[in-house]
């Protein structure tokens, strides 16, 4: 269905500009996911593997998707809650 977000309240047209820096937010993303998945496979060869590590790894990747999250919104500047 073509421009779906219009029936989703709070919802808005997006400049070329705001579609560009959108993209570029979620290149990010995947590059910091890409960089966690190898910090958790270091991790996973290292002889002195503990939860510990992967603990931390799974506490940046919340935080990245909350950053990550917070930009889109920045961009998007969406009217609802």
């Amino acid at each position: 269905m073509d421009n779906q977000h219009r029936k989703i309240t709070g919802y808005r047209e997006l400049t070329q500009a705001e579609i560009d820096l959108m993209n570029q937010i979620k290149a990010k993303g995947q590059e910091l996911d890409d960089l966690v998945a190898k910090v958790n496979e270091a991790n996973a060869s290292s002889s002195a593997t503990g939860s510990e590590c992967f603990r931390w790894a799974a506490i940046a990747k919340t935080d990245f998707q909350t950053g990550l999250m917070a930009l889109t919104r920045a961009v998007a500047k969406p009217t609802s809650f």
